[in-house]
Parts: structure tokens; sequence; C-alpha cells
């Protein structure tokens, strides 16, 4: 009842005094369909950051474009606009990474940390689509540079611990910056045993250990000419994955690239940016944790990626034009062996992703027209060749079970076309646009071979002849300034055909025991999703801000089913006091009762929650030396809870008492 009554003033009253003096927003701006999330140790500083060595699973849940996944403890799956990441495109400063896990237990965004990152860019629908053509939107990870300046030396050491897990974070990093060379080196290590629901229940295989290493470099070679290079390893092991029957021993991957920067002292030609890119990831799924399994198995999976890209931006009177021109070769591989229980029989061997070649090239054109100074408009194309192959006969012949007509290529031509509006008025802003994406099969949509889902529990099987899915999308927000205040809606629709989900095969036994059967990737006609949030920004007192977020998501198929891991109405409010050396924010936030769920796909009603979150930080500098200390309480009154996030309904953690202390020293 508290926290019903906190609710109702932070939502009802503090806007309505507030409004009524109100011109600028001041708080966090999140009504753009394009969003910049900062993270970089450039920022820790000015306390927008609850928890400086947050997890970058944290960081991505802190935006409100974005809901994280969880199977676990570790390794979040980012879901925009309701849909997950076969219909996103998510890249590490531009590259193609694609994930060597069948059952999705290793995104893109595990193999990199906050301390590799300057910001996160997330792009609605096909905004999404200057990396690849996408159906959901783009989520670019940028990479921290550094300027070449002659500012010298410059280190930081970091230590966190939090109590709910026994988790413990370390690292340091250095930087050297010169007129023309700099070099940036970080390390982190992160490790938490099991950790605790409300209530104190500890949720079994929910530990895990990590550890991150990247070195950056640049070179100028003239004013014009400069050259950088990156290395990132990323290292986990000992991952268990409370949702699923099976943990990770090992989850790795070796990241690197070379690029060349042109900037002419040219009116109209203003950059070229080149990269060469390669990355190699190892993922090992087993049971050897679990006890009392019926039979044991591994499950391990290799992603190889190749590419380029080359990014070029001109500015021609009223027009900024971008163009990209990128493509990548992948070869994916994942296998299954099940280790027999009778004495004298062979194990059972099988290809879950039987070695699919990707091959992909495309352009891309977006052209911003300043039209006046009060509008502007935009138009953005994609163009892309995109081809799959089975490298293994073995894999031909296992899909023809299921599907008589199964060749070694597949070839798809992809487009992507969008076009957005913007009026900028002296209180207003208003923002729609409207736009058509299509996408490709992911190779577990086209190729998998007995995947099983424990979601519904039924093991899934590819259809490499699935058609190109294709979504139109429209979309529309309208901010409102006031003196000390702002208001802002924003709203996205979907109508995607040829929607790819799984089907029910009738009198199909199923591979894995205990799975109910199995499910046949196929296309219904149609589906819907709709996301709508409703942004407010308020001064209260000249150092005491406020900030709120209202929103409700809405997905059903053509088959009159719920779409699953859709979000009901949510909520989130923030009271924020900040001076120079001390911040503190106090957090509500809660799901109201999922009301519309897919009983059909294994998704259960998830029942309404709501917590409080208390984060503080202080700012000192002695001579050289300056530290940001950040120490909170997440979910103050230990409520025991899941969303409807969470997999197979694991439990979010209870009462969490944290402490980041960061030293950066010039």
């Amino acid at each position: 009842m508290k926290i019903k009554l906190i609710a109702a003033f932070i939502f009802g009253v503090i806007p309505i005094i507030t409004a009524q003096n109100t011109e600028q927003n001041i708080a966090k701006d999140t009504t753009n369909l394009n969003e910049v999330v900062i993270i970089g140790r450039k920022s820790l500083s000015n306390f927008r950051q609850p928890k400086a060595l947050a997890s970058l699973d944290e960081f991505l849940e802190s935006s409100n474009k974005i809901v994280m996944i969880k199977r676990g403890n570790y390794a979040w799956e980012p879901s925009l606009n309701s849909m997950v990441s076969e219909r996103l495109n998510v890249t590490i400063d531009g590259m193609q990474i694609f994930g060597a896990c069948t059952d999705k237990m290793d995104p893109i965004t595990s193999y990199v940390d906050v301390s590799n990152l300057e910001k996160v860019s997330i792009n609605s629908g096909q905004q999404g689509t200057e990396f690849g053509n996408v159906i959901g939107g783009g989520i670019n990870l940028e990479l921290h540079k550094e300027a070449f300046s002659d500012k010298g030396f410059k280190m930081g050491i970091d230590n966190g611990f939090e109590t709910n897990g026994n988790y413990k974070i370390f690292g340091v990093d250095a930087t050297y910056a010169a007129s023309n060379f700099y070099l940036i080196a970080d390390g982190i290590f992160r490790k938490s045993e099991n950790y605790e629901s409300g209530n104190s229940q500890e949720v079994l295989y929910s530990q895990f250990q990590k550890i991150n290493a990247s070195v950056v470099t640049g070179y100028k070679i003239s004013e014009s000419h400069q050259i950088d290079a990156n290395l990132i390893i990323d290292r986990a092991t000992d991952v268990g994955y409370p949702a699923l029957p099976m943990d990770v021993s090992l989850a790795e991957a070796f990241i690197t690239s070379l690029s060349h920067t042109y900037t002419p002292e040219n009116l109209y030609f203003k950059s070229l940016e080149s990269k060469l890119y390669f990355n190699t990831i190892t993922h090992i799924m087993d049971d050897t944790q679990r006890p009392d399994v019926p039979i044991r198995m591994d499950m391990p999976g290799w992603s190889d990626t190749f590419g380029f890209y080359s990014k070029a931006h001109y500015n021609i009177q009223k027009h900024h034009i971008t163009a990209n021109l990128n493509g990548f070769y992948n070869r994916s591989l994942a296998e299954m062996t099940m280790y027999s229980t009778i004495p004298n029989q062979p194990d059972m061997f099988m290809y879950t992703w039987p070695d699919i070649r990707t091959l992909y090239s495309g352009i891309f054109i977006n052209d911003d027209i300043e039209i006046n100074d009060l509008h502007s408009i935009s138009f953005g194309t994609r163009v892309g060749f995109h081809q799959n192959e089975i490298a293994r006969q073995e894999g031909i012949e296992s899909l023809k079970i299921f599907r008589s007509n199964v060749e070694q290529f597949n070839n798809r031509l992809l487009l992507s076309i969008n076009s957005n509006y913007k009026l900028s008025l002296k209180n207003y802003e208003v923002n729609a646009g409207v736009g058509y994406g299509e996408r490709a099969p992911s190779v577990s949509e086209g190729y998998g071979f007995f995947l099983f889902n424990s979601f519904d529990n039924y093991d899934y099987i590819g259809n490499p002849n699935l058609a190109n899915e294709k979504a139109y999308e429209a979309s529309f927000s309208i901010k409102r300034h006031f003196k000390k205040a702002s208001l802002s809606l924003e709203s996205s629709a979907f109508y995607i055909e040829d929607y790819i989900i799984g089907v029910i095969a009738e009198n199909t036994p199923s591979m894995t025991i205990g799975a109910k059967g199995v499910r046949l990737y196929e296309s219904l006609p149609n589906a819907k999703i709709f996301n709508v949030a409703l942004n407010s920004n308020f001064d209260i007192l000249p150092k005491l801000k406020g900030q709120t977020v209202l929103g409700y998501s809405y997905g059903n198929g053509s088959d009159n089913n719920s779409l699953t891991l859709i979000r009901p109405f949510f909520y989130r409010a923030e009271i924020i006091y900040r001076s120079h050396q001390f911040g503190a924010t106090f957090q509500l936030e809660g799901n109201g009762n999922q009301t519309r769920y897919s009983s059909f796909y294994g998704e259960d009603q998830t029942p309404a929650y709501a917590i409080l979150n208390l984060n503080l930080s202080n700012q000192l500098v002695i001579d050289n030396v300056k530290a940001i200390f950040k120490y909170g309480v997440q979910n103050l009154l230990d409520r025991e809870y899941n969303t409807f996030a969470d997999w197979n309904n694991i439990p979010r953690p209870g009462r969490n008492f944290y402490i980041n202390a960061s030293f950066v020293i010039n």
C-alpha cells in the first residue's frame, strides 16, 4: 500500500505542480527515437551512473528503450521494440559478431564490458539499418577512443563489491595521449557466487566468472589521415543458468580490427572511415555440474566472422549524407554429443548448426535535410545481398528428413527504406516516421537441428526455405517543453508479414528427453506489435530533479495467440539530487499484472511488482587523484518477484548492498 501511495505522489502530484512554470528539459532525454546511453569513464564525475562498475547488461536495462531477457545472472539478451536478437542488429563499433550458442546464452553484449565502451547508440526500427538489414532496430556498442593531445599518462583503478552473491569486481585502465599517438589499455575481473532472491532464497546455478581485457591505439599519420587498431579478449567460465537445463564452462571471444580515417579539408566531403575486422567465438555448454541428469551431453559451438565497412560523410548545402558500404563472411558450427548410459553402446553425435556459411554485402545511404530552422526530413535506404551455404553434407541430409527441397545455397535480396520528419518549435518537438524493412532467417531459424527451447519445452528444427520477414512500421513522438520541465509521448507500431515462429509438428518425436515434442520454424501470415511510452522530466528545486516513464507494449499473431516476451504496463520514477560532490537517486520501478501472455508458447502470467532502489555517490579530489564512490541498496524492501522477461520465472535478486570505488590518477 505504501508503494502505491509513493507512486501516486510521484506520477501524479509532482508533475502537476512543476509543469505550471516550466521550459526546458534538464534531466535525461528519453523521447528521441534515437537514444544514446553514455557509459564511458569520462561521465563518471557527473553521477549519471548509479553503479559505475555495473555490468553492460545493467547499463542497457537503464535505457527506456531496452528490456533485457534473463536466463540467469549473466549474459542477458537485449530486446528492443518488443523484439529480440533475430530481429535486431547488435554490433560492436560497427563490426558484425554472431554468438556461438544455439540456446542464445551468449548475446553479443556478453562479449564486451563497460570498460571497453564509450557509449551505446540505440536506433529504432529501420533507423537501425546502418550496419545491416533488421526489423526491430540496431544497437551499436561504440568502443572508447582517445583524442590526440599532450595530456600524457593517466590511469584508473576500480573496485566493487555487492553483498548479494558475494560479487567482486576489480578493474584497471591506463591511457597515454600525445599529439600524434594514443594508447588505451584496460582489464576487468568479475566473479559472483549464487545470488539470493527476496526472503533469502538461494538461486542455484547463478554463479559466473569473467575476465575482459582490451587495447586500443591510434596514430596520426598527418592532419588528414589516422589509423586505429583495437583488440578485445573476453573470457567467461563457470557460468550458471538457473532457467536452463545446462550451464556454460567456457564463453570466449577474440575481437580485433584495424581502421583508417581520412578527414580532408573539404567543404563538402567531411570524412571517410574504412575498417577491416575479425572475431572468433567459442562457446561450450555442458551439464556436468547438474545432478540426476538422465543423459550427459556436451554442446560446443563456434562462430568466426571476417568483415569490413567503409563509411563516408558529406555535407552539401542543406543535405547531410551518410553512406556505408559493408560486408561480412560468417561461419557458424555447433555440435551435440549425448553420452551413452549403456555399456558398449556408442555415443550419439549430431550437428545442431551444420557448418553454416553466411556471406553478406550491402550499402546504406541516409540523407538528413534541413529544410529550415523549423523543419527537417530524412530519407534512408539499405540494399543487401545475403547468401547462406550448408558446408557439411550431413546437414543437408539431416534437414531433408523434414524438408525435401533443401539446397546447399540460398540467396536473398534484402531491402530497407525509411523516412522521418521533425518539427522543432519553441516549446514543442514533433517526430514522425515510416519505414519498410526485410530480414533473412537467422541460422537457428533456417538451419537449426533439434534445438531445445526450455521456455516452451519443445525441440526446434529450422527451415531454409522460409520467406524473408517483412515489416511495415510507423513511429510518432511529441515533446512539450515548459519552463522547468518537459513532457513527451512516444510510440511505434509494426505490421510484420511472414512472421517466423515455431509450429508444432504432429507425430514427430523429440530428441530431448522430457520435451513435449517438435516445432518446425514456419511463417505466420502476419503479426502486430505496438509500443507506447509517456515521459516526464522536471525541476523540483535547483539541485533536485525528477523523471518518470510510463509505458505499455502489445503483440499478437495472426493465429490469435499473443506474442511472447511482450512487456506489460511498466513504470519508473526517480527523484535525483546532484551537487558538485554528492549525488543521490531514489527510484521506484515496477510492472503491472501481465494480462496478455502466450500460454501456447510456454508463457504464463506474471504478477505485478514494485521495488525501491537508493543510489548515492561522492566525489573527492586530492592533488592529482580523483576518487569517486558510488554506493547504495537495490530492492530495498527485499521484495520476492520475477518479471515477464525472466526465463522460466527465475526470481530476481533480493536486497543488495553495493559499493563502487573508482580512482582516476592524472
